[in-house]
């Protein structure tokens, strides 16, 4: 069974961003083919807490992502980068934290002038940590959340064969 973790880091709860990540999370349980065990955290649930590293929910949670096959990194933009809650979550990793997981960054953002962001930004911080990137990240415009399953579906064409192929069992 595969195990996917989806770790959204919007100060909303329940925010757009978080419904791009579970759509990808719905779009890699279907392309591997098996029931997928799902780990779902939305930050903003967990946010006055970020910062207590003795927080035994947190450290739980953290590691528990850390043990996932894939992992889903989603962020709003926010001032050209990932939002501090995202990189607050990112922290509580030492060096080659998430070694041995398949990491797909995912961003949304209201134009496509920051659509590399996920590329530039997300995608290294990840890589720093360990984590196995072997696909380019997602980026959905406000525009495109009308229709994220056109949106999800384009992305996932050359990315899931790319992201199945890196998952290791």
């Amino acid at each position: 069974m595969t195990k996917i973790a989806v770790v959204t880091g919007n100060p909303k709860p329940s925010s757009r961003t978080h419904s791009v990540a579970l759509a990808v999370a719905d779009a890699l349980a279907k392309e591997t083919g098996e029931s997928a065990d799902r780990l779902v955290i939305d930050l903003a649930e967990h946010a006055p807490r970020l910062f207590d590293w003795t927080d035994p929910e947190l450290t739980r949670l953290t590691a528990e992502v850390a043990a996932a096959d894939i992992a889903i990194f989603a962020s709003p933009t926010y001032k050209a980068t990932y939002t501090g809650l995202l990189k607050a979550f990112l922290d509580r990793y030492p060096s080659n934290g998430l070694a041995g997981i398949t990491a797909v960054p995912v961003m949304t953002g209201g134009w496509p002038g920051h659509l590399l962001a996920v590329e530039v930004h997300l995608r290294p911080v990840l890589i720093e940590l360990g984590a196995t990137v072997p696909a380019r990240g997602l980026y959905v415009t406000e525009p495109e959340l009308a229709d994220l399953d056109t949106a999800v579906a384009k992305w996932s064409a050359a990315a899931l064969p790319l992201i199945k192929t890196s998952i290791k069992k």
